[in-house]
């Protein structure tokens, strides 16, 4: 059985596993330092991390579709062994990219992956990474156009089941992670699993 966790390039997956699961996990300063699927095994669950999506720095567009097209080919192939989905968000910058991708009249490529992983029925907890770097009195505005965005309406507080924001840097809000991951793995009664999130 798997989780995996997927999101655009540099906003911080590695770093919410190493948080999740204390494994030491390397973690690079610049975008694209995941560039191909990993699997962790974290006791009798794996983690998989995978590639970021969207641009990335000395990446070719090609490559970056290629990128694209492998994540959704994996998640395709390995739906039956996936439990669920971890979309992890840059809360500071996710707004003003999906506000550019909508200019061109572009579906952004976070929306789009959302909606995939809800089609697939792999409901995706959402997380919010980087929310340090939001003063206190802008987060809950922050967090109710990310929410707006993906298509649940705002307020964010009644998608607590969903959306999580947290500091893969700091530890602040992985305890509210933690407990929603074993919260899933209850509801698909994967109760041996809860162990291994303390």
């Amino acid at each position: 059985m798997e989780i995996v966790l997927v999101g655009r390039s540099n906003v911080g997956k590695s770093s919410v596993i190493r948080q999740l699961t204390g494994k030491r996990i390397r973690i690079g300063r610049r975008p694209g330092v995941t560039r191909r699927i990993l699997r962790y095994q974290h006791g009798e669950l794996g983690i998989v991390d995978m590639p970021g999506f969207g641009y990335m720095a000395g990446v070719s567009r090609a490559r970056q579709e290629e990128l694209k097209t492998e994540i959704v080919r994996y998640i395709e192939t390995h739906r039956r062994d996936i439990l669920f989905a971890i979309q992890v968000l840059d809360a500071r910058a996710f707004g003003e990219i999906v506000r550019r991708w909508e200019a061109r009249g572009q579906l952004p490529v976070d929306v789009e992956m959302f909606q995939f992983l809800e089609e697939l029925e792999l409901h995706p907890i959402v997380v919010a990474n980087k929310i340090d770097l939001i003063y206190p009195d802008e987060r809950d505005g922050v967090l109710n156009d990310i929410c707006g965005k993906l298509g649940m309406l705002p307020p964010w507080r009644q998608w607590l089941d969903v959306v999580v924001p947290i500091s893969a840097k700091t530890g602040e809000g992985v305890p509210e992670l933690k407990k929603l991951v074993k919260q899933r793995l209850s509801e698909l009664g994967q109760e041996h699993l809860l162990r291994y999130f303390k």
